[in-house]
């Protein structure tokens, strides 16, 4: 087996033992997980550098990651499947994203369970590193991984670097955030270069070398330091910046891959000799990515990674949550995986599952070729909110871009577009500024609660991994009825509700070219070349200008806000005219209808009023529950979430019609 042994800190009950439901306790197991991959075997070939990795005296290569796993007290009350949270820059995602937990101020918090979902329905979770430049935090799921040689010698070759200022500072890291960072091989690097743009797809303009330096800030004092970026007078709120420098030392950031692929592995294969203390109990595993773990799981999709070192399929089931048709710097020499920034290495191409050709470039291809080749598809599932389609990408999965047609889809895929949402879950009563990276919209961030979606996906997900039922049909913007719109033709159709900052620019992905090179994991054109833009397309709107196509959720199906999946970023950050979510999260606006037709008069609206919508609170509250309903009926949502859907929707009759 690949993995060689478990180091256990600690085993105590969750939450001090509390119940859950008919599965009962749960044990809390934290410790270390150590591997060893054979760089030979056909099933590791595609880890970028994995030739150049140290090996141990049996010719292996070793590397290791934090874990911690939630698993019934009692085995036989367990339902057989790992839920992998492919964690999100070293974070727990799956207890907030499924068990509607608050997310924790602290990631060495302990654990809470929030409603209990995922226990109550008996999943083993398993949350394991997979990032390399996880820093060594408190609490962080982190990834210890070795560095490639060439020749006894460290690899230098160049990177690039985003950065977007929300708050006044004059120093960046030379990596994404807080992450561990790509060290400059030289402080003084004449040729390195710092540029700087209003739009992500714009032209760079290079700022003057004597202008900055890599250097850190230490007591009001400037030293040279190969780790940092200080720009004189400071970064200007919300443009875009983006440095090129030579980096020295490159982790083999693909072991990611190996660790999520057999983590899964050994415990629905391996016995109690292997050191497997779950033998038995687990027959399959489902693994969930969010934002940028959705992009990592399409990566390990197009990677085709799934087999294990002895030919076996490790994951049966893959949810790939709000990734778009993006991946990112998952398997590249001097990746960084932390990156999430919209143009990403490597290029997009291919985005459907199915084969396609892209007429411009002449490349032909779909996501699912290694693995069709192999005979081992898992079951998957591509979940998008409505920010991932306005910034350009999300339609890519179902459209065949060559004559912009509807995609055929594979039979073990399904793609959810989860309707007038954001990136993240919406929150009620509204938000104005996101804490964790003090952004802060020209409108009050989205405020639809799409979670029971998910709790749906991953219960029709078990079942059908299990060969019970296969999950309700795909839903999303189509060519074939007109609801897929170009982003241009849409965006008009806001401009005139009072309040509104429109952006100066929708947004299309457009053609990278990284080099000749980009096939073997590097990148010889920083920055890249540009070439023509993909087409965007989103959802068309109705009168009130929510949208048609997708799983509505009553928030938008029957309505008394408007919900979107763009919003602009407000002045006090800068550049007011971007779209939020080029750094960082992407970001939606809700607001209320007019209340009455008198408002609509009054303020010149051009959405009908709640009043004209809705006759009575009663008739509100009958069409709110018959749409829920219908979504239980076609199995996107569970019984145990009507309540709570219905219970917000009243919330917001409430404080935003006539009768407040």
């Amino acid at each position: 087996m690949t993995v060689t042994r478990f180091v256990i800190e600690n085993k105590v009950l969750l939450e001090n033992g509390k119940e859950y439901g008919d599965t009962g306790t749960y044990d809390q197991i934290k410790g270390t997980v150590h591997f060893e991959v054979d760089p030979m075997s056909e099933s590791n070939e595609r880890i970028v550098d994995i030739e150049l990795a140290p090996r141990n005296s049996d010719g292996k290569v070793e590397f290791s990651a934090d874990f911690v796993m939630l698993t019934p007290s009692d085995s036989d009350k367990g339902n057989g499947t790992m839920f992998l949270d492919v964690v999100n820059r070293g974070n727990k995602t799956v207890l907030y994203g499924f068990n509607s937990a608050d997310r924790p101020p602290d990631p060495s918090s302990p654990i809470e369970s929030g409603n209990g979902f995922l226990m109550r329905e008996g999943y083993t979770v398993m949350f394991c590193g997979w990032q390399a430049d996880v820093p060594d935090i408190p609490g962080l799921i982190g990834f210890s991984v070795p560095e490639a040689y060439l020749n006894g010698e460290q690899l230098s070759g160049k990177v690039m670097n985003q950065y977007q200022a929300n708050v006044d500072t004059s120093v960046f890291p030379l990596a994404d955030r807080y992450h561990l960072k790509n060290s400059a091989a030289n402080e003084t690097e004449l040729e390195a270069e710092l540029m700087v743009q209003d739009q992500p797809n714009g032209t760079p303009q290079p700022i003057e070398r004597e202008k900055w330096s890599l250097v850190r800030v230490e007591d009001s004092e400037i030293e040279p330091d190969a780790s940092h970026v200080h720009l004189q007078g400071g970064f200007e709120l919300g443009r875009i910046y983006k440095l090129v420098y030579t980096a020295k030392g490159s982790r083999l950031v693909g072991l990611g891959f190996a660790a999520v692929r057999d983590i899964c592995s050994f415990f629905k294969y391996a016995t109690e000799e292997d050191g497997n203390f779950l033998e038995g109990d687990i027959h399959h595993a489902i693994s969930y990515g969010v934002s940028q773990t959705g992009r990592f799981l399409r990566q390990y999709i197009h990677t085709g990674m799934n087999l294990d070192e002895s030919s076996r399929p490790a994951m049966d089931g893959i949810i790939a949550h709000v990734g778009g048709g993006m991946r990112g710097e998952f398997n590249l020499r001097f990746g960084q995986p932390s990156k999430d920034v919209c143009y990403i290495i490597p290029e997009l191409f291919p985005f459907t599952d199915t084969k396609q050709k892209d007429g411009v470039t002449g490349k032909e291809g779909g996501l699912l070729d290694r693995m069709i080749d192999q005979e081992n598809v898992p079951k998957i599932m591509f979940t998008n909110s409505s920010a991932e389609y306005w910034r350009g990408d999300a339609a890519l999965i179902h459209t065949n871009i060559d004559d912009i047609s509807d995609a055929p889809e594979h039979n073990n895929v399904r793609r959810y577009h989860f309707s007038g949402t954001q990136h993240g879950s919406g929150k009620y009563p509204l938000e104005t500024v996101r804490d964790s990276d003090s952004v802060r919209g020209n409108l009050p961030f989205n405020g639809v609660n799409y979670t029971p979606i998910l709790r749906g996906c991953l219960s029709n997900m078990n079942d059908w991994v299990k060969g019970k039922k296969e999950p309700p049909p795909s839903n999303h913007p189509r060519q074939d009825d007109g609801s897929a719109i170009e982003t241009k033709n849409v965006i008009g159709k806001f401009s005139k509700v009072p309040g509104i900052r429109l952006p100066d620019r929708v947004l299309n992905p457009m053609r990278l070219d990284y080099g000749n090179e980009q096939h073997l994991g590097r990148t010889i054109k920083l920055p890249p070349d540009q070439g023509e833009t993909y087409p965007a397309f989103v959802s068309d709107v109705d009168e009130t200008l929510n949208e048609i196509a997708g799983i509505r959720l009553p928030d938008v199906s029957v309505p008394v806000t408007t919900n979107t999946g763009w919003n602009t970023r407000h002045p006090l950050i800068g550049n007011e005219g971007l779209l939020i979510g080029i750094t960082g999260g992407l970001a939606g606006w809700t607001v209320p209808l007019p209340a009455t037709d008198a408002e609509k008069e009054e303020k010149k609206d051009p959405r009908p009023s709640i009043e004209s919508l809705y006759d009575s609170k009663d008739t509100y509250m009958r069409k709110v529950r018959e749409s829920a309903r219908k979504l239980i009926d076609e199995r996107y949502i569970l019984e145990e979430d009507f309540e709570g859907i219905v219970d917000v929707c009243e919330q917001k009759y409430d404080e935003y019609s006539a009768s407040k």
